[in-house]
């Protein structure tokens, strides 16, 4: 007879290289985890793993969260292999072990980048190709101490692209790591902003090239734009939108990572 847990269900065979089907089930076949999902299986065990280790002062479960470590290391490594972004697991585990800090330093939580979805008079956006990946996205970067999240987006728009802006509203955030727009976990808080003044330069080294571009000439690659494009012309054009955010997935672990 096939065991049943508390919930009801059945449970799920041993991994495999192929489709996932539950034991004793007929018929029933779960799709195998994409790479999104893997990273962000590994980012999370990552997470979780180096908050304990900056709270616990027992040994053992020192020895326990490193454990965890190299097993959301083997996970990364084992998606990334072959590819430019690759890193050995040990080196990985490394990485991670320096950067745990003690006690509320030490809670591991998503970064926060903010962005500039700039549009002029002729419905253009402001465009930048960054230089370390060759994409092309709005203006953004990550979130400055000492500074608030809009004043980071006019520093960071003036300082890639020299153009000088003013802030009108908060459009957009949004979890990079869910739709693969970044391959650690970070929050995008994502500004809607006029152009007042300034030249277009891009900045030397943040920028390879930088531009005004119409909704029907966008460059190739642009970063995540099936997920963000419509929403940020909508907004440029002066329709009234609200915040564009993730939904709640459902199940929230489990759920479709592209449900929106």
């Amino acid at each position: 007879m096939t065991a049943i847990f508390e919930n009801g269900h059945a449970p799920l065979c041993p991994i495999s290289a192929g489709p996932r089907r539950r034991c004793g089930s007929v018929g029933t076949v779960e799709p195998a985890p994409s790479t999104k999902q893997l990273l962000r299986w590994s980012e999370s065990l990552a997470g979780i793993a180096r908050t304990g280790l900056g709270f616990t002062e027992s040994l053992y479960e020192q020895e326990r969260f490193e454990e965890i470590l190299r097993v959301a290391a083997d996970i990364r490594a084992t998606v990334e292999e072959g590819t430019d972004g690759s890193q050995d697991a040990e080196g990985l585990v490394e990485e991670w072990l320096g950067s745990v800090g003690k006690g509320v330093p030490g809670y591991v939580t998503p970064k926060v980048a903010v962005g500039a979805a700039v549009g002029n008079d002729k419905g253009e956006i402001l465009l930048i190709q960054r230089a370390d990946s060759g994409v092309w996205l709005y203006p953004t970067g990550w979130a400055d101490i000492g500074y608030s999240a809009a004043e980071v987006v006019v520093k960071e728009v003036e300082e890639e692209t020299g153009i000088e802006v003013e802030v009108i509203r908060l459009i957009a955030v949004l979890d990079g790591l869910r739709f693969g727009m970044s391959r650690i976990p970070l929050y995008s808080l994502v500004f809607q902003c006029r152009p007042v003044g300034g030249q277009l330069k891009a900045h030397p080294l943040e920028c390879t090239d930088v531009g005004w571009f119409p909704t029907d000439e966008l460059p190739f690659p642009l970063a995540g734009a099936e997920r963000w494009g419509d929403h940020v012309f909508s907004a440029l054009r002066g329709d009234p939108v609200e915040v564009l955010y993730d939904s709640v997935r459902s199940p929230i672990w489990r759920g479709d990572p592209q449900q929106t």
